[in-house]
């Protein structure tokens, strides 16, 4: 029976090395087992085809029209995955299908958490395209959080850490069970013509968060969530990483952006600073905010050389908001909302060097620009050139345009 089983599994792999071997690159999951039923985990066949992949030296992974369910796939450099037209990959309802995953760029400190539907550490040439869908089934995750009174480890949707050359092409992505796109420490990144829609009540479902990342592009994307559609972070002063690289150098343009609390938005975790960002030609829709920045004593970093222009706004609550005295997550650690001037150490942020022109918002509800500094640092260097406001005549509310303490609704 030993010397059968050691047959089959030579017949195996001589019959993956054939599929490969007229040098197409092209590998379809259905020739490694994928069930397309929507009912049945095809985790194992999925990834089976990406290791395939990768062992033949790269290539592309087709994923052909149908519903596959599946748990954590670990992309591997090199591997194009093209989840085609009519085909959805199904987030698992099986919370052990997401292990728990200790990345080791975080460093040993960090907090283990579930690995992301799409994940991959240390990898480099990878792309994830299509015209098909990636539902991740997230209303198990948003429930368990909902009921729970601490953090729930949901996993993230699509997570590339201390990675480069990565794009992101094409795709819809739904029902994230928190964070959709986040690449991590990742250099040159491209995510461009996809489409996100998270329900406007689901927690913490924001867009794209690229964190402490260099070189990276969104453009022609669709983001409708229930969280900030874009936000750039770089880190906090409390997650103990081996080192807190900036995010910079960061291009979005031509992107509808809807319903989320901000539109793009930078913090509040920014401590290892965020510098060289242009957004332009956006469309902002519904967004609580449109640019928000925001960051707290403790944090430490700079938020410098960002520009903003030719933005069209509808139906914000406050265009622009600047804040460094955003409170939530911080306790009740008086220091956050004392109003007197502190000590300026490197733990203290600083924001500067801020354009905004051409922007044109309609039906503002509350303010059209808020700006809160700290007494013993300013918000320094911020200009606007040829925007307007309108205040949306109809809107009888009242109500904060920033959450910081002491502010009265407007």
């Amino acid at each position: 029976m030993k010397w059968l089983s050691v047959c089959v599994c030579l017949i195996a792999v001589a019959s993956v090395q054939c599929f490969a071997a007229d040098g197409s690159g092209v590998f379809n999951v259905k020739d490694f087992g994928a069930n397309a039923d929507g009912k049945t985990s095809t985790t194992r066949e999925l990834q089976k085809a990406i290791d395939a992949c990768n062992a033949a030296g790269g290539g592309t992974v087709i994923v052909p029209a149908g519903s596959y369910v599946t748990g954590t796939l670990w992309m591997k450099s090199n591997v194009t995955l093209d989840i085609q037209a009519g085909a959805t990959l199904l987030g698992s309802q099986d919370e052990e299908e997401f292990p728990i995953f200790q990345s080791k760029w975080e460093g040993e400190k960090a907090t283990p958490r579930r690995a992301a539907l799409i994940s991959g550490e240390g990898v480099e040439n990878v792309s994830l395209v299509g015209r098909g869908t990636i539902d991740a089934r997230g209303q198990m995750w948003w429930k368990l959080q909902k009921e729970s009174k601490k953090e729930v480890l949901r996993p993230l949707m699509f997570r590339l850490i201390n990675s480069k050359n990565i794009l992101v092409e094409g795709l819809t992505f739904k029902n994230s069970p928190m964070w959709t796109i986040t690449p991590l420490a990742c250099e040159n990144v491209v995510i461009n013509r996809i489409t996100i829609a998270n329900p406007s009540d689901s927690p913490n479902t924001d867009g794209i968060n690229p964190e402490s990342c260099r070189n990276v592009r969104i453009s022609n994307c669709t983001v409708d969530v229930g969280d900030d559609c874009i936000t750039l972070k770089s880190g906090k002063e409390t997650d103990n990483r081996k080192a807190l690289w900036p995010t910079e150098n960061i291009t979005i343009t031509n992107c509808t952006l809807m319903h989320g609390h901000g539109g793009v938005v930078v913090g509040s975790e920014m401590s290892g600073s965020v510098r060289n960002v242009v957004v332009s030609n956006c469309v902002f829709v519904g967004t609580d905010r449109g640019l928000r920045f925001k960051s707290r004593r403790g944090r430490g970093g700079v938020v410098e050389d960002f520009r903003a222009d030719n933005l069209i706004m509808d139906g914000v609550l406050c265009p622009i908001a600047i804040n460094l005295f955003y409170a939530p997550g911080a306790g009740e650690d008086q220091k956050f909302r004392d109003p007197t001037s502190q000590p300026i150490d490197e733990t203290t942020p600083h924001f500067r060097r801020l354009r905004f022109s051409n922007i044109t918002a309609r039906n503002v509800k509350y303010a059209a620009v808020f700006i809160i500094g700290l007494p013993e640092v300013h918000v320094e260097d911020v200009v606007l050139n040829s925007c307007s406001f309108y205040i949306d005549p109809k809107w009888e509310k009242s109500g904060k345009p920033e959450m910081a303490p002491g502010l009265q609704p407007l």
